[in-house]
């Protein structure tokens, strides 16, 4: 038994060497859940490091409370944008696309082990789902940008697919106990998983929003910990009911991540470090419970049961599940090569060896090549092939580091660092002509490590850091002012009014905002307004429509200029244009 100074050690040599590891990964585009597992296994007892570990109950302890506080990262990270895009094409995958999938390698694996059909379909559901977080990481590691609908797919489909193969797992391995009779018990348990789980995961999600917007906490670190604690709670309370605790905890955490609770980006941080150390504590503990000599034993049948999983099932459940959705070809090849395995299906392997089936042992090994073999022949390859399929799209400028205000009430306001480099569009532009919203305000300017004092007639030059406090629904506004000239990725949304200085000339706005206003490039916001309108109405609250722009009067001075005004973007389909006045 080793002692608690030892154990201590221990666990700091491991989260060192998983830093070292993901330092490594990055470089050389080797996913990072497959250095974790070496690491673990270089340090289990056939490893140099000897460490005797043999406890199946234990992994399964860590890994499920390392999962839960992944998935619930991962929610906190996901905004309603992602989902609304993506949730149709991304929940048939994660449903029906993970049947096909155990479906398919439950076959194959049952033919190619001379196991029984179930046995077989129940090792094809462990491997079933993909992991988000592998699959980002190379994307990241190797600099390769996809498209925004196919990431925002890719994403949703890896954080909700897991619940899926995690019920096919628990049912089939009920079934085969003879704990749940196929057929109707079947599917009740599929419906308490998923209707349970959700019921939890959205009330606990909003709930707790209002717990951490309301509730007046003396210490700011204090929330992060209540944000890890309603996870904790969301999850066990679902797997208390029969529900499924995996989709409870990604729910609640994609509800309170777009509530923007108190410290929200404290909480973000926080959570970003405790998903690290779950992540590398989880994949070497894994790795550590594997044995590499057993490993040889099952190579040949495990890489035959990859190359079914890699090249014939998962295309067939993409082709099948995303073809409706306008997909490309291309995109539809890339969606089906990005089928990384990751913590899941090692965990998930488990499960048959605490509820000793027989094969059980059999299946824990198999599962854990095809999972290292997957995370190195498609987690190696990631970036190559989507070069190669032309999905990329040019690196954009570094994202703005965004920063907390340290406050222990909910303040609707954000500061953020902006990087100005030769092709961002407010490079060689005075601050006054930046055609900036209502309330955003640039606080500093960085230039070689120096502090300048902002003014109206300062000149941003290349390489200088933007500080900027502004509100987050204007967010989306600021971002394309400090984007590149020649690409704007991302549509403003529309039927949202951003508010806008009078004096503010339209041939900014088209500049800046890459919007199209019939009418003299030159002119101001007020004149625009004064030369639709009559005198007479010329009012608050008076709007007028340039194609599928629409300008409302905010706010008038005392001379009648217009001081502000509300810009709103139409959608596309809206037939209606001219001039329209409200009194």
């Amino acid at each position: 038994m080793l002692s608690i100074e030892t154990l201590i050690l221990i666990i700091g040599i491991l989260l060192l060497l998983g830093i070292a590891s993901n330092k490594f990964s990055a470089r050389a585009g080797v996913p990072v859940l497959f250095v974790f597992l070496i690491v673990g296994m270089l340090a289990g007892s056939e490893g140099i490091g000897g460490i005797e570990f043999e406890d199946y109950s234990l992994a399964y302890g860590i890994g499920t409370v390392a999962l839960c506080l992944i998935l619930f990262d991962g929610g906190i990270r996901t905004p309603y944008s992602s989902i609304r895009s993506a949730w149709k094409p991304a929940g048939v995958l994660a449903t029906i696309g993970v049947f096909i999938t155990a479906l398919i390698t439950g076959a194959a694996a049952a033919w190619i082990l001379e196991i029984s059909i179930w046995q077989g379909m129940l090792l094809g559901s462990i491997v079933g789902s993909t992991d988000a977080s592998v699959v980002f990481s190379v994307l990241r590691g190797g600099g390769v940008h996809i498209r925004p609908k196919l990431a925002n797919t890719l994403e949703v489909e890896s954080g909700s697919n897991d619940p899926m193969a995690i019920f096919l797992t628990v049912g089939l391995i009920q079934v085969l106990s003879g704990e749940v009779p196929f057929g109707f018990g079947l599917v009740t348990l599929f419906l308490n998983q998923i209707v349970l789980g959700s019921v939890v995961g959205i009330g606990i999600g909003w709930g707790g929003a209002w717990l951490l917007s309301h509730v007046r906490l003396e210490a700011a670190g204090l929330y992060p910990v209540m944000a890890s604690a309603l996870a904790l709670f969301s999850f066990g309370l679902a797997a208390a009911f029969g529900g499924s605790g995996f989709l409870a905890v990604y729910l609640t955490g994609i509800v309170i991540g777009n509530r923007r609770p108190v410290f929200y980006r404290g909480i973000l941080l926080f959570h970003d470090a405790i998903a690290w150390i779950c992540q590398i504590l989880m994949f070497t503990a894994l790795g550590i419970l594997s044995f590499p000599s057993r490993l040889v034993g099952v190579a040949v049948p495990a890489l035959l049961i990859s190359v079914v999983l890699i090249f014939i099932a998962r295309p067939i459940a993409v082709f099948l599940c995303a073809s409706p959705f306008k997909f490309t070809f291309r995109e539809l090849t890339f969606l089906s090569w990005v089928g990384l395995k990751g913590a899941i299906p090692i965990t998930l392997a488990t499960f048959p060896m605490l509820a000793g089936l027989p094969s059980a042992s059999l299946m824990f090994d198999t599962i854990f090549f095809v999972v290292l073999t997957s995370a190195l022949v498609q987690g190696w390859t990631l970036p190559y092939i989507a070069r190669y399929l032309k999905l990329e799209v040019p690196t954009r400028l570094p994202p703005p580091v965004t920063l907390e205000i340290s406050s222990l009430t909910n303040v609707d306001g954000d500061i953020v660092d902006y990087f100005v480099d030769e092709s961002c569009q407010a490079t060689g532009r005075m601050i006054k002509d930046l055609a900036l919203p209502e309330g955003v305000v640039i606080a500093l300017l960085v230039r070689d490590e120096q502090i300048i004092p902002p003014q109206g007639r300062s000149v941003l030059h290349s390489d200088d850091h933007v500080i900027v406090v502004l509100r987050p629904r204007v967010r989306a506004l600021v971002d394309r002012i400090f984007a590149r000239r020649e690409q704007l990725e991302d549509p403003i949304p529309a039927e949202l009014e951003f508010p806008l200085r009078g004096s503010i000339k339209v041939g900014e706005i088209e500049q800046f905002y890459g919007l199209s206003i019939d009418t003299d490039n030159d002119a101001t916001l007020d004149e625009l307004v004064r030369k639709r309108l009559e005198v007479a109405d010329v009012k608050v609250g008076a709007t007028v429509q340039c194609e599928q722009l629409a300008f409302r009067v905010r706010e008038l001075s005392s001379g009648g200029t217009v001081e502000y005004v509300g810009m709103t973007i139409l959608p596309q389909s809206d037939p209606n244009s001219g001039v329209e006045a409200e009194t």
